[in-house]
């Protein structure tokens, strides 16, 4: 009598992939354990074998966005442009797309859930804001040492304009009236020009 072969198990990046895709399509409220299972031929009990909670699931999709969010960064901030041309296209991968965007509706959520995350959770999304804050602080240092900024602190400012970016973010993702994308856009270049730009 032959043994069953086992149907491998699907690649990670392949699931968080399609993790991310339920979420643009769907909403974060549509992904389940048991609905992400039917989407990649997998059972929710061999999901949560892999990840063991939901919230480990999210974290580590949040992740892999990341890191392709991450990829894009490096090569905006590389090429050969002035320092406000790539602190411009900095903003612009930042802020939102609009209403539900899945990045940020992943974000917001893995947010909330933090106040009950461990220790490795935390410093797992420590990881990924330190790594948007370092490449600021690095931009806005490369703009002050070519004068092409004021000379401003670094890692103040960009402390300060994570946290406006942040704001005006969250109100893009949740739809908030009157804080569309360009709107934010228009609203971030203007705050650049005063506090960056005045005296260069």
């Amino acid at each position: 009598m032959s043994t069953p072969r086992r149907t491998p198990a699907p690649p990670r990046e392949r699931i968080l992939a399609a993790a991310m895709e339920m979420i643009a399509e769907r909403g974060l409220e549509k992904l389940t354990m048991a609905a992400l299972g039917r989407e990649v031929g997998m059972s929710s009990g061999h999901l949560l074998y892999y990840f063991r909670t939901k919230d480990e699931l999210l974290l580590q999709t949040l992740e892999w966005s990341e890191g392709r969010l991450g990829v894009e960064r490096a090569r905006l901030l590389t090429r050969t442009a002035t320092a406000r041309e790539r602190l411009d296209a900095y903003v612009d991968l930042y802020v939102p797309d609009g209403h539900r965007d899945p990045h940020w509706t992943l974000w917001l959520e893995v947010w909330n859930r933090s106040q009950n995350a461990d220790a490795d959770a935390r410093d797992r999304q420590a990881a990924i804001e330190g790594a948007w804050h370092r490449d600021l602080v690095a931009l806005i240092a490369q703009g002050v040492s070519r004068t092409e900024f004021r000379a401003v602190d670094p890692d103040r400012f960009a402390t300060r304009l994570r946290a406006l970016l942040d704001g005006f973010s969250i109100h893009v993702a949740i739809g908030l009236r009157g804080t569309d994308r360009g709107t934010v856009l228009g609203h971030v270049r203007e705050v650049l020009d005063e506090s960056l730009l005045a005296d260069a």
